[in-house]
């Protein structure tokens, strides 16, 4: 069962998506603050992380962050603080999706689905393979090894990944990756391509991959192979 862990200090909000996501066959747990969550982390992890951003303590922001540099798991905020920033810095950050409340549980509902319907790997008899020096990307399964071993990317980090690495050692802006990744719609910062670049470049470094992630000073980023 897919289990799904949900961050809220408003009882009433748990238990409305816990009802909803549990019509869907989720597994739901939930937890009022970060340490709570944080102490659970010790011993499992969900597959899926919905939360709050106006958390007493630790706030959601800075518990994605902190998720962040340990799993790659999907995040989905649920916030009544829907102002620009605070959507576009959660998505910056590495969130898959952002809802403001009030919002619908059945959207809700919609949203984790499309979620995991996004990683979902599908046959792998027909993938096809992108093979450069020690790293294989499978764009099909969303994959990427180094040496056979799988690096665990967020769907961002995997989709900018590919993105360049069907292409290697072709630079491109920050703009065309903002485009390409995150859609002509996008209203943030170009940053969000920096600070995903950085968490890819630490990943595949850490593994030893030979390709290098590097800077285009003043332009962009490339894939070099």
């Amino acid at each position: 069962m897919t289990d799904i862990w949900v961050v809220d200090d408003e009882k009433n909000i748990r238990d409305l998506i816990s009802r909803y996501l549990e019509k869907e066959s989720y597994n739901v747990r939930t937890f009022k603050n970060a340490e709570e969550l944080e102490n659970a982390l010790v011993n499992s992890t969900p597959d899926m992380f919905i939360l709050d951003i106006m958390l007493p303590g630790i706030d959601g922001l800075s518990l994605c962050r902190q998720i962040r540099e340990k799993y790659s798991l999907p995040v989905i905020f649920v916030s009544a603080r829907g102002e620009e920033f605070d959507r576009v810095l959660g998505l910056e950050l590495g969130a898959d999706d952002y809802l403001a409340k009030p919002f619908s549980p059945r959207e809700l509902v919609l949203r984790v689905n499309t979620v995991f319907r996004r990683l979902q790997p599908v046959d792998e008899s027909a993938d096809r393979r992108i093979n450069l020096k020690n790293v294989t990307v499978i764009p099909e399964q969303r994959k990427v090894t180094v040496n056979g071993e799988d690096i665990a990317l967020t769907g961002k980090e995997f989709e900018l990944f590919s993105y360049l690495a069907d292409s290697p050692n072709r630079p491109y802006s920050r703009q065309q990756l903002l485009e390409s990744i995150w859609g002509l719609n996008y209203e943030g910062e170009d940053r969000a391509v920096d600070d995903t670049v950085k968490r890819i470049r630490k990943k595949i470094r850490e593994k030893g991959a030979l390709p290098e992630l590097n800077t285009v000073w003043g332009y962009g980023y490339r894939l070099d192979v």
